[in-house]
């Protein structure tokens, strides 16, 4: 949800409720339709304490959620980078053939791969270059003792690419599930409806709009916050982008120069193959 797209939802839904409790100030008897005020008010404050507590859980996991995301990005982009170092140690033409691959995926996670996480269509789905580099990295064969090591270490790598992958997608689809957002959105409508009753005409129209509408905003920005956390890949101000990716593939290109050696990528410049 972008700026403008969040301050219309805001402006609409403050209009109404605004406008609901105008409407019924005009028939409720003076003192609003409770005797007891005071009773009221102990019980309203019970329902938006029930009702903070559980929206600020919420908005707690879906931040860990969006920050695990973030984080699950950058150390991919940063495994990647890596990778390339680990290739230039082993034998043959692998550097160049396994340089190339991890240049399209990087591609790819930052081109289709994301498109897909923000359209929430990657579902399942693999990275195709992932699973090129594994067909390459089982032809090759180290002999010496350090394309051992290199080789060790560029399947502990693949290990954590994979891990730091997962972290990334993982709120692709969405972490709050449908009933969660049922019983938010009628704890709302309730708190809305018990406002309703406070409607008294001895008060000014000011003052009626400033009580509901003040709680409608503060709800309403509650839950877009929460939607936003719930689906943090897109457009938008705020939305994770593949920076990290697109800064590790102007280091690969870096590092194939300062290597010496001639990469080209089987992919264009979105990470589809050629």
């Amino acid at each position: 949800m972008n700026l403008l797209l969040g301050l219309a939802v805001l402006v609409v839904v403050t209009a109404l409720t605004v406008t609901a409790m105008l409407l019924v100030r005009r028939r409720a008897p003076e003192g609003s339709y409770f005797t007891d005020g005071d009773r009221a008010s102990g019980v309203f404050g019970v329902l938006a304490t029930g009702f903070s507590v559980l929206l600020g859980f919420i908005i707690f996991l879906g931040f860990t959620s969006y920050d695990a995301s973030r984080s699950g990005a950058e150390e991919e982009a940063t495994i990647v980078a890596q990778q390339v170092q680990t290739a230039q140690y082993l034998p043959g033409n692998s550097p160049e053939v396994l340089t190339g691959e991890l240049t399209c995926y990087a591609r790819s996670v930052a081109g289709t791969e994301w498109d897909a996480l923000s359209n929430g269509t990657l579902g399942d789905q693999i990275n195709p270059w992932g699973a090129q580099l594994y067909r390459s990295i089982s032809h090759v064969h180290p002999r010496t003792a350090t394309q051992q090591s290199a080789y060790d270490r560029w399947m502990d790598q693949t290990a954590d690419r994979e891990n730091a992958r997962i972290a990334r997608v993982h709120g692709a689809e969405g972490i709050i599930p449908g009933p969660l957002w049922l019983v938010l959105f009628v704890i709302s409508g309730v708190i809305f409806g018990y406002l309703l009753f406070f409607a008294d005409p001895a008060e000014g129209a000011v003052t009626q709009g400033m009580l509901m509408g003040s709680v409608t905003v503060v709800i309403t920005l509650l839950l877009m916050l929460l939607m936003f956390f719930n689906h943090p890949h897109g457009g938008g101000v705020g939305r994770l982008q593949p920076t990290a990716m697109e800064r590790t593939i102007r280091l690969i290109d870096v590092q194939v120069e300062l290597a010496g050696i001639t990469v080209t990528p089987p992919c264009d410049g979105r990470g589809n193959a050629r």
